[in-house]
């Protein structure tokens, strides 16, 4: 799938068949529209299908890469977060990093030996040695990796933000000049960190849109949700936009839903019911 090629449709023919349909239901996670323009062409329902079907599938082409994914052993990889775990903590000064990523060590279940001790443009990141139980069965090392990092505020600021929620405030990029690039591997980058089941999701699509006073990043998703047995599985069509206001580096979050189908797989092959 690394070349799926994904053939598109304007999107606009599909909010009219909705409409006559009446299927373009809202969500209670979509709040009102904030002046984003719709997507203009979105895959055809046999490659969304072909996508949310293939386990091999998670991202286009392109997508971020986190610098650790090459990491050989099992690891875990995580953010500090501030005591109610709604946000990302953030600072500047590196003894003030660790000093939180030491705490934090200190109420986990499985503590680790402080190594070493990373940094990029971005975040500070320390790295322990985590020893596990001989009892935990879904790691096959005894010890493995853990890296921790805490943003660095003069780039990333997620102060106040509701993890919990799609829509909304979503942090403020502090990185100047300001660009779509920046927005893009933002979005992307908090991607790994989010709470949707990974068997389910895929990101068919991810891509940037400029308008006057924001730089607008889009994942397209597609969801695939277990009806119970005999049913056809529902395929949902949802995109997640990041919005960072030009002047301010203030970014907004809108989950939106776009439309769903049923499809199911027979004799291993996947098909739109």
């Amino acid at each position: 799938m690394s070349n799926m090629n994904l053939q598109r449709f304007q999107l606009i023919l599909i909010f009219l068949v909705l409409s006559a349909c009446g299927d373009g239901a809202n969500t209670s996670d979509s709040p009102a529209a904030n002046n984003i323009q719709p997507l203009k062409f979105i895959p055809s329902n046999e490659n969304i299908i072909a996508a949310v079907y293939d386990r091999a599938y998670t991202v286009p082409d392109g997508f971020f890469v986190d610098e650790r994914a090459d990491t050989l052993q099992s690891y875990t990889l995580y953010h500090v977060k501030d005591a109610s775990v709604s946000y990302e903590l953030c600072t500047d000064d590196f003894a003030e990093a660790l000093a939180w990523e030491e705490a934090d060590n200190l109420s986990r279940t499985v503590n680790g030996n402080l190594v070493g001790s990373h940094e990029t443009d971005k975040y500070f990141e320390f790295i322990r040695e985590l020893s596990f139980p001989d009892d935990v069965g879904n790691v096959p090392n005894d010890t493995s990796p853990g890296f921790a990092r805490v943003f660095k505020c003069n780039s990333i600021d997620r102060t106040g933000v509701d993890r919990n929620l799609r829509h909304g405030y979503g942090g403020t990029l502090n990185s100047r000049p300001l660009s779509v690039e920046i927005v893009r591997e933002f979005a992307e980058y908090l991607w790994q960190f989010t709470f949707f089941e990974t068997s389910q999701r895929k990101v068919l699509d991810s891509f940037s849109t400029e308008r006057p006073d924001a730089y607008d990043h889009t994942l397209l998703l597609a969801f695939v949700i277990n009806q119970g047995f005999g049913r056809c599985d529902r395929v949902e069509v949802v995109d997640w936009i990041y919005s960072a206001n030009k002047s301010t580096g203030q970014v907004t979050r809108d989950f939106r839903f776009l439309f769903s189908f049923e499809a199911q797989v027979i004799a291993g092959t996947p098909e739109q019911c």
